[in-house]
């Protein structure tokens, strides 16, 4: 059974910088019919886990550390048992969030997984937060950007921990370096293309 690409949507609160804005997140499940991998976990796990719907969970893996994508990361882990993967640069989010418990195993650049026959490959893509990272599967010409690239360009970068220059040089580095028929699936709203974003990043 080849690999698909399964969506949910979860809505709930993004707060930052004693901010609070709803929010309507993107879950994506990288998935056959007998296993799963986990992209980002906000807000709520029941629905994420209505999603998975009883298959075996091989990871939990975080693009970052803002509430909104990590805040069921543990909940899931403890209904799943499977590891949560988040990058280190982003811990000082997480202990906000999970004060009392931490990550399973640190993402960093190059990181791979395998799931439904499928390769994931991890891209550190700083500048949203210092972790972010994207997770690139050439195999279904895709790349799950979190909040680093929307349709419309970059994720924002005028919160604390968020840089302007950097989210532009790793999009530039780290993404529009794919081929330009990849589809660019997001933590919010719509997919788009890397060859559809190359006008947007300034």
């Amino acid at each position: 059974m080849a690999a698909r690409i399964e969506k949910t949507v979860v809505s709930g609160v993004f707060s930052l910088d004693g901010q609070d804005f709803d929010v309507d997140n993107n879950v994506w499940l990288l998935a056959d019919d007998d296993e799963v991998l986990v992209i980002d976990t906000p807000h709520d796990a029941e629905p994420i886990l209505d999603a998975i719907g009883g298959r075996t969970v091989t990871a939990i893996v975080l693009t970052h550390g803002h509430n909104d994508h990590i805040t069921a990361a543990v909940a899931l882990r403890e209904a799943t048992g499977a590891p949560i993967w988040f990058h280190p640069a982003d811990r000082m989010l997480w202990d906000v969030v999970h004060p009392d418990t931490a990550p399973d195993h640190d993402l960093a650049e190059g990181t791979r997984f395998t799931v439904a026959g499928t390769t994931l490959t991890a891209l550190h893509t700083p500048g949203h937060s210092p972790g972010s990272t994207c997770l690139h599967a050439p195999d279904l010409a895709t790349v799950f950007t979190g909040d680093t690239l929307f349709c419309g360009g970059p994720g924002a970068t005028g919160r604390s921990f968020s840089d302007h220059p950097t989210i532009i040089r790793s999009i530039r580095d780290r993404l529009l370096t794919l081929h330009g028929d990849t589809v660019v699936r997001t933590g919010h709203g719509d997919d788009t293309t890397i060859a559809a974003e190359t006008s947007h990043v300034q």
